[in-house]
């Protein structure tokens, strides 16, 4: 029976909403970003929240509990002049969802690549890169961290933006899966048009069958520029979207 690993990416402080230092203030969703501008010593983190990224805690833990082969969770780990910060560049073009920049490849330099600028997040040594305490990170087998190298993207846990096995990693993380006799990967977590769409995307070109999880992922943008046309890809790639519920999950119960 073929061997599974679980993904679970970026469930990071940064990446989900913030967590009020006082638990007895209550403050809507849609209220952050507002406070968080005016007031950032409110909360302890949450620089690029996804709407409901803190609430996926229940279902990854739940595939957490089940015997899967492998469980591996991800971290951003910025250097703090990272190339893709709005802190990094200069006004005008430092405007975060809005500005972009051209970066080299670090073993290619004459290959180059548009990346968008995002405010600074999950830096190394704060609280923001932290993986959120929701999740039962006892469970986990392994940490990789990536994004390390200032000079490049990397959404993906395993390559970066120009398709290298690279320093921006930790680890090697298709290496570990296939010593492990791994061939086959279930991906969650954040975000989905974002850094679960390219891990998925990676794993399939590192010859896994790749299957994600939909109620254990959010998305900057749920609509159909964002996940639906992450969701378009995947089916393009033969990388399945499944159910927690449905038989490709609840099979892993069985599985060992």
């Amino acid at each position: 029976m073929a061997k599974s690993a679980l993904i679970v990416v970026d469930m990071q402080e940064d990446f989900c909403p913030p967590v009020s230092v006082n638990p007895q203030l209550k403050i809507r969703e849609n209220e952050y970003e507002t406070l968080l501008t005016r007031c950032p010593s409110t909360f302890k983190s949450g620089a690029l929240a996804v709407p409901g990224g803190r609430e996926l805690s229940t279902a990854i833990n739940k595939l957490l509990a089940m015997p899967f082969t492998l469980k591996v969770a991800t971290r951003d780990l910025h250097p703090e002049d990272h190339i893709s910060f709005d802190t990094s560049h200069p006004p005008p073009n430092n405007k975060a969802f809005e500005s972009s920049t051209t970066i080299s490849n670090p073993q290619n330099p004459s290959e180059t690549a548009t990346i968008a600028i995002w405010p600074a997040h999950c830096i190394q040594g704060t609280p923001g890169a932290e993986i959120i305490p929701e999740i039962d990170i006892s469970k986990v087998d392994r940490i990789i961290d990536k994004g390390q190298d200032r000079r490049v993207e990397m959404f993906s846990a395993f390559l970066d933006v120009f398709g290298n096995e690279s320093d921006a990693a930790s680890f090697d993380l298709a290496a570990y899966l296939k010593e492990e006799g791994v061939s086959r990967v279930f991906v969650v977590g954040l975000a989905g048009d974002y850094c679960v769409r390219c891990t998925a995307i990676d794993a399939r070109k590192e010859g896994f069958e790749v299957l994600v999880v939909e109620e254990s992922v959010k998305s900057i943008d749920e609509g159909e520029k964002g996940w639906g046309a992450a969701k378009k890809e995947f089916e393009d790639k033969g990388i399945k979207v499944v159910s927690i519920d449905g038989p490709e999950v609840q099979n892993i119960k069985v599985s060992s």
